[in-house]
């Protein structure tokens, strides 16, 4: 909660700000966020499609949008315009945001060694798994791949709706916390 405040009062730019919620909304890995390309969101599904070269394990990543996300995504889409990534970089529009440009917000917001971008993913899957939500559901949202390789050549679920429906609740999730920390 305490982070929520910070991040609700982070006074750096408009984008990189965007960029720390979203994260925290996906908790996808901070490369495939910082390199997101407007053409890979389908607004009408609500879903992210992360393209296979894009991602650690070199398969398409799946993610489906909270309302929350879509809203901001919405939101991000006012300041970055017609360019064709969704982060673009303030220095060199044609390109992504750099990989410091969210780790040193973090910095400033007062998180130097105790928090990075990863860190959100860690702290999804935690309270997910407390929460009773299946652990293949979560480490499919996470993008893991499966330890057990004869699982992993039959088992090729996606668990769209289990997925659908968790990252709904991960963002309520968040939205009552921020409610808790700001009453």
């Amino acid at each position: 909660p305490d982070y929520l405040k910070r991040l609700r009062d982070y006074a750096g730019t408009p984008l990189t700000k965007m960029a720390l919620q979203l994260l925290l909304l996906t908790y996808v890995r901070t490369t495939e966020l910082r390199a997101a390309q407007w053409d890979e969101i389908d607004w009408e599904k609500a879903e992210w499609r992360i393209p296979a070269e894009r991602m650690k394990m070199r398969e398409e990543h799946i993610v489906p949008l909270s309302t929350q996300a879509v809203t901001l995504l919405r939101e991000i889409q006012k300041h970055s315009g017609d360019r064709k990534y969704v982060f673009p970089s303030e220095t060199n529009p044609s390109t992504f945001m750099s990989e410091n440009t969210m780790l040193y917000a973090l910095y400033r917001m007062g998180y130097r060694s105790r928090a990075t971008g990863h860190g959100f993913r860690s702290t999804a899957s935690t309270i997910l798994n407390e929460n009773g939500f299946r652990p293949d559901v979560i480490e499919r949202q996470l993008a893991h791949s499966e330890r057990n390789s004869v699982r992993a050549a039959y088992n090729h679920a996606q668990y769209l709706p289990e997925r659908r429906e968790m990252m709904q609740w991960w963002a309520d999730f968040i939205d009552r916390m921020a409610a808790k920390k700001s009453s």
